[in-house]
């Protein structure tokens, strides 16, 4: 049974969850990327067959309220943060995609409470690599925008003249939004990399072999700033492999889960 509530976590500040029932299995924060919730709808649906999951809505998308001061990606985490703790939700395992994964290692790296014990960032953004940059999303086209993100880029590549209006807008305030939170500096918090060095809990990064936003070369860089990590690059997937190879994703996503609470080593 999946159900949709607002929680108010400042006065200012509503927060949009969608939240999957499960009687069994530990809680999961699916953090989406720039494209919005559903990006990350079958991930959800995949992951709700074994444990509650929790999704919320990036304050800002989908035309949902946000605030004036909540403006930086460390003011995301910390909200989040704030919900785990107010909803008394511990062992909760973080699964994240793109812009999502970076909020999801701001996070991590600010768990005082230990409320998370595991991470899952996929093509995550948000740590500068030396001679790996990453692409200026914004200043693609359609066309640019496919054949960066996705491996088979004619099968996803959408004209923007095909698109209803309505939902042309939609995409257009959602893209607003990331660049409130992500645009200077660009896609990243330049103290994020060496940070993670103090994160201890087990993290997978997966990664699309054909990303040409962020490169699989970026993706190890960023799974060997962990204590903890390992990284998996997915062949014939893009910038969101759970999507154009989501049997691989899911394996390798609940493979992870399942060795959460089992001794794990991290690997190249």
């Amino acid at each position: 049974m999946t159900s949709k509530r607002t929680v108010t976590l400042h006065p200012d500040l509503p927060l949009t969850l969608t939240e999957t029932d499960s009687d069994h299995g530990r809680t999961i924060l699916v953090l989406h990327g720039g494209g919005g919730p559903a990006t990350v709808a079958g991930l959800v649906e995949h992951l709700a067959r074994s444990a509650r999951v929790i999704t919320p809505v990036h304050p800002g998308w989908q035309g949902t309220p946000r605030p004036d001061w909540l403006t930086g990606v460390d003011d995301l985490a910390l909200t989040y943060l704030r919900h785990l703790h107010e909803q008394g939700l511990r062992d909760v395992v973080v699964v994240a995609s793109s812009f999502g994964g970076w909020v999801a290692a701001e996070m991590a790296v600010r768990d005082t409470a230990g409320l998370i014990s595991g991470l899952v960032l996929i093509d995550a953004v948000g740590v500068h690599v030396e001679d790996e940059p990453i692409v200026d999303f914004f200043a693609l086209d359609a066309r640019g925008v496919a054949d960066h993100a996705w491996h088979d880029s004619d099968r996803y590549f959408v004209d923007p003249a095909t698109v209803p209006a309505a939902q042309l807008a939609a995409r257009q305030s959602d893209m607003a939004a990331l660049r409130t939170f992500a645009g200077d500096p660009y896609m990243h918090d330049p103290k994020l990399l060496r940070r993670l060095a103090g994160v201890h809990i087990p993290a997978l990064l997966l990664w699309g072999a054909g990303d040409r936003i962020v490169t699989p070369a970026y993706g190890a860089a960023y799974a060997a700033a962990f204590a903890n990590a390992r990284l998996h690059i997915i062949p014939e997937a893009g910038h969101l492999p759970h999507i154009e190879q989501p049997e691989a994703a899911f394996a390798l996503v609940d493979a992870h889960l399942r060795a959460i609470d089992t001794p794990f080593h991290a690997s190249s």
